[in-house]
């Protein structure tokens, strides 16, 4: 029975072993300035993403000393405050602006949009909202309701109903779908699409019968039936 040819017979073979080290040599020597020209770029490649990462490791936590001092001033209404500083913080707008590439400045993002929203600046809400990113169950479907909830207070319901569908889409739970469906629904029957807005009614009574949504979803999924058959 014949032995397999792996191509690493020379591993067995002192004399064979010795051949290959020599061509490898030989190779080294024909283009020793390319092989390290690329080992110098690996090097090079290697130590800038280590150095980068140690960089954004301490600007966030910069960024984090910043933020939450503005946080505080977010949930005390206190929202120009939180927004621009209140000479001692920077404010949301400027950890933002500044941290960006950090998880604080992300997170920043999220909450000078929703200071925004609360002013009635919903285009600038949109914005921040919008470049706000997260693996979060919680927050990033949060974030696409709050542009829905933008949308919707200028009347751009098409838009508003996109957004409210990114957010039931996200990760679906039985905590907070049932809600975004909800206003889902809400904004699909302002567009005027009321089929649309029938089948968010349904999916909240047949996925999340047990939701506090069902009840409503129930009564007004039968005020619109009633309604468009009427017309």
């Amino acid at each position: 029975m014949s032995k397999k040819n792996t191509g690493l017979d020379f591993l067995e073979d002192p004399d064979a072993l010795e051949g290959k080290l020599e061509e490898m040599g030989d190779f080294f020597q024909q283009n020793r300035n390319i092989v390290l020209a690329v080992v110098g770029g690996i090097v090079l490649l290697l130590a800038g993403f280590i150095g980068y990462r140690f960089y954004v490791g301490s600007q966030d936590e910069t960024a984090q000393s910043e933020l939450f001092p503005s946080v505080y001033q977010l949930e005390a209404d206190s929202l120009k405050k939180a927004l621009t500083g209140d000479g001692r913080a920077p404010g949301l707008l400027a950890v933002a602006d500044n941290y960006g590439a950090t998880d604080a400045g992300n997170l920043a993002e999220f909450y000078a949009g929703t200071a925004l929203l609360k002013q009635g600046k919903y285009d600038e809400a949109i914005e921040h909202l919008e470049d706000f990113k997260s693996s979060d169950l919680l927050v990033q479907a949060r974030a696409y309701a709050l542009v829905g909830d933008a949308y919707m207070e200028k009347k751009s319901y098409a838009e508003a109903a996109d957004a409210y569908q990114k957010a039931a889409d996200y990760k679906p739970n039985k905590y907070f779908t049932p809600s975004y469906l909800l206003k889902l629904a809400t904004a699909y029957e302002q567009a005027k699409q009321n089929d649309k807005a029938i089948d968010a009614y349904n999916e909240i009574i047949d996925k999340y019968a047990q939701s506090a949504e069902a009840v409503s979803a129930k009564k007004y999924k039968s005020l619109l039936e009633a309604t468009v058959g009427e017309s």
